[in-house]
C-alpha cells in the first residue's frame, strides 16, 4: 500500500493514497466559533468552504507552530447521512488534514501490518515497523461530523468571510 507519510509529534503516520485528493501547502483557517479544538477551521477552496481538522490535536498534541513542511491533504471525506427524507447515504464532502512534517510517498507492505494490539485513539489502524495507518473513516466521531456536515447543509458557493 502506499502512503503519505507524515508525523504527529515524535511518531511516524501514513495516511493512504488512494485516501488522498489533493496535498497543498498550509493556508489561513477562518476560525470556527464553538467547534472542538482540533477542527483548525474553514479553507476557501475556490470559494467553497472546506473544514479543516488539526490532526495532531485530534492525537491530543499541543501545537505550538505551523512547520514549513505542514500541509493541508484533502481528502473526500464519506458522510453516510441516511434518514427516511434523503437518499444521501454514501455522499462524499471534502475534508482538509493538516499535518506536520510531510515525509512523501511511502510504500508498506500489506504483510508487514499488524494490529496494534491496544484501543487508541479510533482513527488509528494497523501498524508496520516504521509507521501507523490513519484509517480515515474513523477520523470524525458522529457528533463533529454532524458538526461539520450538517444534513441539510447545501454546498455553499462564494467567498469566505
Amino acid at each position: 500500500m502506499k502512503v503519505l507519510a507524515f508525523t504527529i509529534g515524535a511518531d511516524r503516520y501514513g495516511l493512504p493514497l488512494q485516501a488522498v485528493a489533493r496535498v497543498l501547502p498550509a493556508m489561513a483557517l477562518k476560525l470556527i466559533p464553538g467547534a472542538p479544538d482540533f477542527v483548525a477551521g474553514l479553507m476557501d477552496l475556490h470559494g467553497t468552504p472546506v473544514p479543516v481538522l488539526d490532526v495532531s490535536r485530534l492525537a491530543g498534541l499541543v501545537v505550538e507552530q505551523v512547520w514549513l513542511d505542514s500541509r493541508i491533504v484533502l481528502i473526500d471525506y464519506v458522510i453516510d447521512h441516511m434518514s427516511e427524507h434523503t437518499a444521501d447515504s454514501g455522499a462524499t464532502r471534502q475534508l482538509g488534514l493538516l499535518v506536520e512534517h510531510v515525509a512523501g510517498i511511502e510504500n508498506v507492505a500489506d504483510a508487514a501490518l499488524q494490529d496494534p494490539g491496544i484501543d487508541g485513539a479510533p482513527f488509528l489502524g494497523p501498524v508496520a515497523a516504521s509507521l501507523q495507518i490513519v484509517d480515515v473513516a474513523q477520523l470524525l466521531a458522529p457528533d463533529v461530523r454532524a458538526l461539520l456536515f450538517p444534513r441539510d447543509a447545501v454546498p455553499a458557493t462564494g467567498a469566505l468571510a
